[in-house]
């Protein structure tokens, strides 16, 4: 006879690992060219000028310049910079 009972299983002790989406830049923020200012899944916002997209929806900067929202929060614009802002 077994002197422990029978230890059962559980369907649910799994999970994934997060993958920090979301907002990455805020309006106004100076970017570089290259950034990501959104991590998304589908196009929850859109590109707008100056910004690319990435093949899983990423939103990135295409030149350096200043974070613009439009349309209602949901387009994002990048606004070239004449000058690159010091950082004193």
């Amino acid at each position: 006879m077994a002197h422990k009972k029978g230890q059962g299983s559980v369907r649910n002790g799994r999970d994934s690992v997060s993958k920090r989406l979301g907002v990455k830049r805020y309006g106004g923020e100076f970017v570089t060219a290259g950034s990501i200012i959104v991590r998304e899944r589908g196009t929850k916002f859109f590109a707008g000028n100056n910004v690319g997209t990435g093949r899983d929806w990423t939103l990135f900067a295409l030149v350096d310049g200043k974070v613009a929202f439009d349309k209602g929060s949901r387009r994002v614009n990048i606004v070239p910079a004449l000058n690159k802002p010091s950082n004193n």
